[in-house]
């Protein structure tokens, strides 16, 4: 999204910055904690792209809102060609969101970053969202979340932990809770959800 000021992004050992952008573009998928939406028809918001549009049957659509939960939604609007006002502004900003994760369920993208992409919805779609994440995404394609929620990472491979900038803890969430002077367990002891979280850490590194 924007110039890096130092270092490299390597993506399976090729620097980001020699790839054209349509084809950076086309490999990965980007969820804000804004929704990005665009005036105009379901289908569109689904598949703006032209050529991805194109390869994007009704089927393929209606599948991506279901699993999203917004099936109801949409045959409630009129379908497809039903009209999303600019920015959204006829849906909730949790159906915004999910739109936006619809959206990646479609492109299928090698990539997907989720910058504080649940911070501010409600815990029912928020929970939509870890869902999805758990079992829609899972082994399609690598998910790169920045989140302050630890519920909203504990399940993940890998947690990286930062402090201004600089990098605290990095490793299995299991493994970090794990640790008893960790920064990480601090966190969760101080949230009151110690017990929760690795009991969810577990369920996660389980299910492997």
């Amino acid at each position: 999204m924007v110039e890096l000021a130092a270092g490299h992004i390597l993506i399976d050992g090729v620097d980001h910055r020699g790839l054209g952008l349509p084809q950076l573009r086309r490999a990965l998928s980007i969820i804000q904690q804004e929704p990005v939406l665009f005036k105009g028809s379901l289908r569109y918001n689904l598949a703006p792209v032209d050529d991805e549009a194109e390869l994007t049957s009704d089927a393929a659509c209606w599948d991506a809102l279901r699993r999203s939960g917004l099936e109801a939604k949409a045959r409630q609007l009129g379908g497809l060609e039903a009209g999303v006002a600019e920015a959204g502004g006829n849906l909730s900003a949790g159906e915004r969101q999910l739109l936006c994760m619809a959206r990646a369920l479609l492109r299928r993208a090698s990539i997907l970053v989720m910058d504080e992409a649940t911070a501010s919805v409600d815990h029912a779609t928020d929970a939509r969202i870890q869902q999805m994440v758990k079992t829609d995404l899972k082994g399609t394609c690598t998910v790169l979340t920045v989140a302050h929620r630890l519920n909203t990472v504990v399940f993940y491979d890998q947690v990286l932990l930062l402090d201004r900038g600089a990098v605290l803890e990095h490793g299995p969430p299991l493994e970090l809770l794990g640790r008893e002077h960790g920064a990480f367990r601090k966190l969760a002891e101080e949230s009151g959800d110690l017990a929760a979280l690795a009991e969810a850490a577990r369920e996660a590194a389980g299910a492997e």
